[in-house]
């Protein structure tokens, strides 16, 4: 059998990591700081707590995100991003400047687009 060979272009290596709908909202969270997984799950209101703790599993794999558990009553776990996750956050600032600058019009057919 083959050998799975990695992609060589840099988008397709950071949508390797960073894929599905939520995974750069999530970033974008945790971007201001370590978040228990309750306050994530509503500032991403809409997210399902499966599908949150999938993307949190799998940015623990990555080595984006660290997760730590308190031995307390009741337990306490906090979600932080490692170094590398935080070097993520030029790309959100970019991504956001770049949403910003759209004209409301553009959006407006998005939406249509997806209504249709």
């Amino acid at each position: 059998m083959g050998e799975k060979r990695l992609p060589e272009c840099g988008v397709a290596r950071f949508l390797l990591v960073l894929d599905g709908p939520w995974a750069t909202l999530i970033i974008r969270e945790l971007l201001d700081g370590p978040r228990r997984f309750t306050e994530l799950r509503v500032a991403l209101e809409g997210i399902s707590a499966h599908t949150l703790t999938h993307r949190l599993r799998r940015f623990e794999l990555f080595g984006l995100v660290t997760r730590t558990a308190y031995a307390e009553t009741p337990p306490r776990v906090v979600y932080q991003l490692t170094p590398l996750g935080m070097s993520l956050q030029d790309i959100l600032l970019s991504m956001k400047d770049w949403g910003d600058s759209l004209p409301d019009d553009v959006l407006d057919r998005v939406q249509s687009e997806e209504a249709a």
